[in-house]
């Protein structure tokens, strides 16, 4: 009985893990991966006010933004829509202001994840609202059943709640609405072993782990079988936070341990973080306050000159459209005054009988 109670358990909590997580290059494998871009920077994303933009990817579903910030909508089994950085943090820190979807068996998730598969989780379930998951996962490690713990939460589904992950060498921290929940220690997860420590990506978004089509140990983690024709199920984000503990450009694995000091980091600039911390382009006010005095003279006389010349080209031109007009006015005159001349001379003719018909012409 204890056995089976074990496995159950075991299954209970590793299929979400292997329903969600997958890699295209896992680097304890192989030396030919390509290496992580590195985020290198902090940055918050306004999802209110801006799309999420392009150091994201966009998968598995539309995403719709509005005064809610960026709604993940389940409209049609199949549906999973996702926000995956392309980038990587090497310790960091994640904030996102969340308001989870309802809905039997739809999991609403924030997901750290390396290409090793270490991974670090926030997760809520549609049909529980009173309490939040985290979890954790070294080297894609599902032996171990005891990893997840439930936080209780405040209406998840009708509330934004600050839901917050803190990366570092020596241990991971968890914060609902900036409250630490849980903490864990590098030594705690397996003597080391399953504590996620290689550079990781950012993963948000909905997914319906109810799905029939999901073993049964999902499905019941989930909260039980999804019910599409309840759809849409919506999980909304109000903004994200992003902080990168190290600073360089690129991440690499410099053996195929995947152990915190077999990272290598890259000196230089990271590409995202010199887009994002670009100044936005200068207004025309700000462009004229920056130049010197001396050019500021130079720009204001040649305005001037061209508006003396733009002057008078318009002067010259009225005063040749007034020629124009007097001359086609005084022909006009001498045209009106001809005719009205011949009318003249017509009617006294007729008075004195110019035209009247002879009797010999009869």
């Amino acid at each position: 009985m204890t056995s089976l109670l074990y496995l159950s358990l075991f299954a209970y909590f590793a299929a979400p893990a292997a329903a969600q997580t997958f890699t295209s290059c896992n680097p304890l494998n192989t030396t030919n991966c390509p290496v992580d871009i590195a985020f290198g920077t902090n940055h918050t994303y306004d999802l209110v006010t801006y799309q999420a933009g392009d150091s994201w990817n966009n998968t598995a579903g539309n995403i719709d933004y509005g005064l809610s910030g960026a709604d993940f909508s389940i409209n049609t089994r199949g549906d999973a829509p996702t926000i995956t950085t392309n980038y990587y943090i090497f310790g960091g820190e994640v904030e996102v202001w969340m308001k989870a979807a309802t809905g039997q068996g739809v999991v609403s998730s924030i997901v750290l994840q390396s290409d090793d598969l270490d991974e670090v989780d926030w997760e809520l379930i549609g049909g529980n609202n009173t309490h939040v998951q985290s979890n954790y996962f070294g080297k894609g490690n599902t032996t171990s059943y005891d990893r997840a713990v439930w936080h209780p939460v405040n209406k998840p589904h009708e509330e934004f709640h600050n839901y917050t992950v803190r990366w570092s060498k020596e241990t991971i921290e968890w914060f609902l609405d900036g409250a630490s929940l849980r903490v864990l220690k590098y030594e705690e997860a397996n003597g080391g072993h399953n504590f996620p420590q290689s550079p990781m990506f950012v993963r948000i978004g909905i997914w319906a782990g109810g799905d029939k089509n999901n073993d049964e140990y999902t499905v019941e983690w989930a909260g039980g079988e999804t019910d599409y024709k309840k759809i849409p199920y919506t999980m909304s984000v109000k903004s994200v936070r992003v902080t990168d503990f190290s600073r360089g450009s690129e991440y690499s694995y410099g053996d195929m341990t995947g152990s915190w000091d077999s990272i290598k980091i890259k000196p230089g600039n990271s590409t995202v973080a010199e887009k994002l911390n670009a100044p936005p382009p200068m207004t025309a006010s700000q462009r004229w306050n920056k130049l010197s005095p001396e050019t500021k003279i130079g720009v204001a006389s040649a305005i001037g000159v061209s508006c003396v010349i733009l002057a008078a080209i318009a002067a010259f031109y009225c005063v040749r459209q007034r020629k124009a007009g007097r001359k086609q006015r005084a022909f006009a005159d001498q045209q009106f005054q001809k005719e009205t001349n011949e009318l003249m001379a017509y009617r006294q003719k007729m008075s004195k009988g110019g035209f009247a018909v002879s009797s010999r012409e009869v």
